[in-house]
């Protein structure tokens, strides 16, 4: 048998839990699936999901720098934009913005220097 992959998973690095909660959870609209410490002093580890789309969070040095940049595409961008600006947000006020490569996108940075790019490609909108 061959192998197959079937998703990427992208771990987040976060450096604090309520800033995560507030622009994960409150602002994007994503759910908890899951947290884990291996000891309940030591760095929560948590994962998070929306429409399909999984990420990771973690508080672990040792799960990458943070400053990353992920896309993920997107149906419905617009009405998403709509929606994160219907929140009135204070950190953030994200454009919608048409890509020279056929792509409407919405970038959004995190509390730690991540950055997250929503994309729809315009040719299947």
């Amino acid at each position: 048998m061959s192998v197959q992959f079937t998703k990427v998973i992208p771990i987040l690095r976060m450096f604090d839990i309520r800033k995560a909660r507030e622009f994960y959870l409150d602002y994007l609209g994503f759910k908890v699936d899951f947290e884990h410490r291996h000891e309940p002093d030591l760095p929560l580890f948590m994962g998070i999901s929306r429409s399909g789309v999984q990420l990771f969070l973690s508080e672990h040095h040792g799960s990458g720098s943070p400053g990353i940049h992920i896309t993920i595409e997107t149906v419905g961008v617009a009405g998403f934009h709509a929606e994160l600006m219907a929140k009135g947000y204070n950190y953030m006020r994200p454009g919608l913005e048409k890509q020279p490569w056929g792509a409407t996108t919405v970038t959004v940075y995190d509390p730690f220097s991540n950055h997250i790019t929503f994309s729809e490609d315009d040719n299947v909108a």
